[in-house]
């Protein structure tokens, strides 16, 4: 089993929830590169190409898709990419699969010009909302763009959500008498060094959304996150918050029985964990439900665009959307794909249950959130 990374997700809930909230639309504008492949990166549909067969034949010349920071174990990309590969015929080499979604950005930056730059990312939607400001994205709009809820995409066509979640707390069994299933049960002394998370919040999205579900259980709301730096302050002091970033080797050697991550990761690995005697809980909890999604977009540097815009093709058709499901993660065009009959009902009904509604911040509350992690953690966790 490989490690899995640092990122973020949401959802409503169940499966007549799966219509998300997430305001982010109003992202600034990229223009479309030129140069030697200025056509290719400059299309923004398939039928800038000549339409989905063109594409197809564009995308298997180049060969090779760039892509950074996909695990396996994430949201059934190990799945995904496999099937694309045999689909298609394109070799997708993935670099840093435990990265996190600033390391994605970096890659962009950091690789201009360079063929080993990333095509596509996957990233938190904080962190894509950044990526657009910073005009490094280039604007695309898939074949099924409408089934995409209106406040789950730019309007330009620069990031589009694409696979959601809520914060959970998975628990080893076998390991803890009792396992928590709030965030004030967190704070019990019989948990002492065991709770930990996937990664660091002001680098990861996931740790990111653990922090903001603290803050939503401990009186804060989406424009005050302070709560929950106040909380891991807490878990500090108590002793019961563990450092070691949660993967599923340190759940597999003891070392992280209590792990806050998305709940479609700890589904994922409770099944995962049956053949090895473990017995991993899901619970979301109910005093601090907290959901977002990741969003997709496209280098606009990509040294391989064509396959770049195909890749994301593949990932929101219906076969791209029911892998994602098949993951324990909810699919964006998951209720258009209800209505239209194309959704995998069977692996829908495995999703984790929740109770009530979600809501969803606004690209500036979490803009202010983010700020407030990145100044506010290391003194909260720090000593």
């Amino acid at each position: 089993m490989t490690l899995h990374r640092a990122r973020a997700a949401t959802l409503a809930a169940g499966l007549a929830a799966a219509t998300l909230c997430l305001s982010a639309c109003g992202s600034a504008s990229s223009t479309a590169s030129t140069g030697a492949a200025g056509s290719k990166k400059a299309a923004v549909s398939a039928a800038d190409f000549g339409g989905m067969d063109a594409l197809v034949a564009a995308a298997k010349k180049e060969g090779t898709l760039n892509a950074i920071a996909l695990p396996p174990d994430w949201a059934n990309y190990g799945n995904i990419i496999k099937a694309f590969e045999k689909k298609y015929g394109i070799k997708v080499s993935v670099e840093n699969p435990d990265g996190a979604s600033q390391d994605e950005v970096n890659a962009i930056t950091s690789r201009k010009g360079q063929g080993r730059a990333p095509d596509v990312v996957d990233l938190g939607n904080s962190f894509a909302l950044s990526a657009a400001k910073q005009g490094i994205l280039a604007p695309y709009k898939v074949a099924t763009w409408a089934d995409i809820p209106d406040n789950q995409k730019d309007a330009t066509g620069l990031r589009y959500d694409d696979y959601g979640g809520y914060v959970s707390i998975g628990c080893d069994a076998k390991r803890v008498k009792v396992c928590p299933t709030t965030f004030a049960d967190l704070l019990k002394p019989e948990y002492k060094g065991q709770v930990a998370m996937n990664g660091d919040p002001t680098k990861s999205g996931s740790a990111f959304g653990g922090v903001y579900a603290a803050a939503l259980a401990n009186g804060g709301s989406l424009d005050n996150i302070q709560p929950g730096l106040d909380f891991f302050g807490k878990l500090k002091k108590s002793g019961n918050y563990n450092p070691v970033q949660s993967t599923p080797a340190t759940v597999e050697k003891g070392e992280t029985p209590i792990s806050i991550d998305w709940d479609y990761l700890n589904a994922g690995y409770a099944t995962e964990f049956q053949t090895k005697g473990l017995d991993w809980k899901v619970s979301i909890p109910a005093d601090g439900q907290y959901a977002q999604y990741y969003s997709q977009a496209i280098n606009k540097y990509a040294p391989h665009p064509a396959a770049a815009r195909l890749w994301e093709e593949y990932l929101y058709s219906p076969e791209g959307q029911n892998l994602f499901l098949q993951g324990f993660s909810r699919p964006a065009e998951m209720t258009a794909m209800q209505t239209a009959g194309t959704l995998d009902t069977a692996a829908a009904a495995k999703l984790p249950p929740v109770t009530g509604t979600a809501t969803f911040p606004t690209p500036a509350q979490l803009v202010a959130a983010q700020t407030a992690v990145a100044n506010g953690w290391s003194k909260a966790v720090g000593g």
